[in-house]
């Protein structure tokens, strides 16, 4: 079977999309899917070359996912050639997404929600931790767990 290339958005790459990308790794492993590449970027390029979040870092580590070398980078127009799906943490990011598909004349790739991936969660997003405590990282997680399930399963 061919490769699947999947890149993961969120807004500066150090919270949701390193940790659903380290989420993808070791469920595609766990699952026998050997054919499905991750890799995580961000909508604008705050933190480019930062490591993850220290509390994403220690959230995703609790769970046994090893985030800790990812390094955030933002999206580019190659982007758009080089993945065969772009996933999304929430609406305003998979409109960004469009709109930057639209704008640049860019090849049309799917572009989906992460939770479109599981059961009985679509359309939700997967809220920003950022701003918020370690609770908030956790309860990310759990979505991100979720969707990359679905995602990884049915991909």
């Amino acid at each position: 079977m061919k490769t699947q290339r999947i890149l993961f958005i969120c807004t500066g790459n150090i919270c949701r999309s390193p940790m659903a990308k380290g989420v993808a790794m070791a469920m595609a492993d766990r699952f026998g899917r050997s054919r499905l590449t991750f890799d995580a970027a961000g909508t604008g390029d705050w933190h480019v070359g930062e490591a993850p979040d220290p509390r994403a870092v220690e959230a995703a580590a609790r769970r046994g996912y090893n985030i800790a070398h990812e390094r955030a980078r933002a999206v580019t127009s190659e982007d758009f050639s080089l993945f065969d799906h772009l996933v999304a943490m929430d609406e305003g990011h998979r409109r960004w997404l469009v709109n930057a598909r639209t704008s640049r004349s860019l090849p049309d790739r799917p572009i989906s929600l992460l939770m479109d991936w599981s059961v009985g969660r679509a359309g939700t997003d997967v809220p920003d931790p950022y701003y918020a405590d370690e609770n908030a990282f956790e309860h990310a997680l759990d979505l991100i767990e979720r969707g990359v399930e679905g995602l990884v399963r049915r991909a």
